[in-house]
């Protein structure tokens, strides 16, 4: 199986209120900035290996940050995904960041729309792939994840009991993840198989899922529970560019989320990817990477 490319720095950065939050830095180190948040689940070494290569050769720095309850950051309970780009904005003056760009995976996605809302000083545009919309509130995107809002009630009894499970309980797969991962190919997404079997996309995700067990895997849970509930913010709030780039194909965040969101956030734009799944945002790196960039 292929090595995953190291980060060319990782660490911690500790916020004011004495939390530790995890991060790893690749592409050029003098780079123009952009953040990378991970998917649900994921780490903060969840950044796609062709993004990596496109930093490098574009001068651009991409910093995963693991949220908190994985990668050693401290576990916390915001009471809305809008608290979290506080704490994003802590991590970058830590590093000596003032303005930056802020990519959201999948479920990295809500939060890297509350950064376009809560910060426009500091961010220039929000890239969001494949991102998971609202399930609450005026901004609901609707389909099958609209049952996750119903369950918003019971999520605080459920999510210790959830993020148990997920510490311990897939801790025993990690002898065979190579395995596993194939398994989960051939029985997933048909839309997704050709992505999953590039040996350098493989690497990366089996070395991020194994370093945020050993870590003690709790962020799901608690990424569930902030998106069971209304975000604290609306998309109209997000006052910063922004594209969304969303397969048709999507099994797992229906591409009418894609549709939802760039119609409410002022000006954005939606590039639907023809027959693209899930996990398409894994192999646009240049188109992303060059927006951003231009920003």
């Amino acid at each position: 199986m292929s090595r995953p490319n190291p980060p060319f720095n990782e660490g911690f950065v500790e916020l004011a209120d004495g939390r530790r939050m995890s991060f790893s830095e690749f592409g050029d180190p003098d780079g123009v900035v952009s953040f990378w948040l991970h998917g649900t689940p994921g780490g903060r070494r969840q950044v796609p290996p062709s993004a990596v290569r496109v930093a490098e050769r574009n001068g651009m720095r991409l910093i995963g940050v693991g949220r908190p309850g994985v990668n050693g950051s401290d576990i916390y309970h915001y009471d809305a995904v809008a608290d979290f780009p506080l704490d994003l904005m802590q991590v970058a003056n830590q590093l000596g960041i003032d303005t930056f760009s802020v990519i959201g995976l999948s479920g990295g996605g809500p939060y890297a729309l509350a950064a376009g809302a809560r910060l426009p000083e500091r961010v220039s545009g929000v890239a969001v792939l494949g991102g998971l919309g609202p399930t609450k509130g005026p901004d609901r995107a609707g389909g099958f994840t609209d049952l996750l809002g119903h369950f918003s009630p019971i999520m605080p009894l459920v999510r210790p009991v959830l993020g148990c499970a997920l510490a311990h309980g897939i801790r025993p797969l990690i002898p065979v993840a190579s395995e596993v991962f194939d398994l989960y190919t051939r029985l997933g997404s048909e839309a997704d198989r050709e992505t999953f079997q590039d040996p350098e996309i493989k690497a990366m995700l089996i070395d991020d899922l194994i370093r945020a067990l050993r870590s003690g895997l709790r962020a799901p849970a608690l990424d569930l529970t902030l998106f069971s509930r209304d975000w604290g913010f609306r998309l109209s709030d997000v006052s910063v560019p922004v594209r969304f780039w969303h397969g048709d194909a999507d099994a797992i965040v229906p591409h009418g989320h894609g549709i939802a969101q760039a119609a409410l956030v002022p000006g954005a734009e939606l590039v639907t990817v023809p027959g693209g799944g899930h996990m398409v945002g894994y192999v646009i790196a240049d188109d992303v990477l060059e927006f951003l960039g231009d920003l």
